[in-house]
């Protein structure tokens, strides 16, 4: 294989694991780029490498700083945007797979007490046994909740 070749199979591994968390493959193949050149890269050369537009890795770049994955880097004298990588990968892994979940189950518990206000309206008997299984499902989701705060206190070796 050629380093080019490798380098592809490197991006798409990351891009990968993107996609396998529910998040854009762009995530990952910026990450990617990031490891494989060492110090800061500019933005443009970042969208020429994953084959992504600087207006597509410069949206990503927002969320990939709030876990921890990268920081901007101005140099002197130099009007071009670069990142550079931050952080260790698991912390940032951890954070993106916690926000998912925090997401997920924040929409998930705004959608019950919805469908709840709804059901007690409609006062029939199916709407009464659904309106006990959404209790139920939302008194598990609040369990997850619970369990999802106490595993974001856990610090990574």
């Amino acid at each position: 294989m050629e380093e080019e070749e490798i380098k592809e199979k490197i991006y798409s591994i990351f891009a990968n694991i993107a996609n396998s968390l529910g998040y854009s493959e762009v995530y990952g193949r910026i990450i990617a780029c990031l490891l494989i050149h060492e110090g800061p890269v500019a933005l443009n050369d970042i969208a020429k490498e994953t084959g992504y537009s600087s207006s597509m890795v410069s949206l990503s770049v927002d969320f990939l700083e709030n876990i921890g994955m990268v920081k901007r880097v101005k140099k002197p004298a130099d009007k071009k945007l670069y990142l550079q990588s931050s952080g260790s990968l698991l912390d940032g892994l951890k954070k993106a797979v916690l926000m998912k979940i925090e997401k997920n189950v924040s929409d998930s518990l705004q959608k019950y007490e919805l469908y709840k206000r709804e059901l007690k309206k409609i006062r029939s008997m199916e709407s009464e046994r659904l309106l006990k299984a959404i209790e139920k499902l939302g008194k598990e989701i609040k369990k997850l909740d619970s369990y999802v705060k106490i595993l974001s206190k856990f610090k990574l070796p």
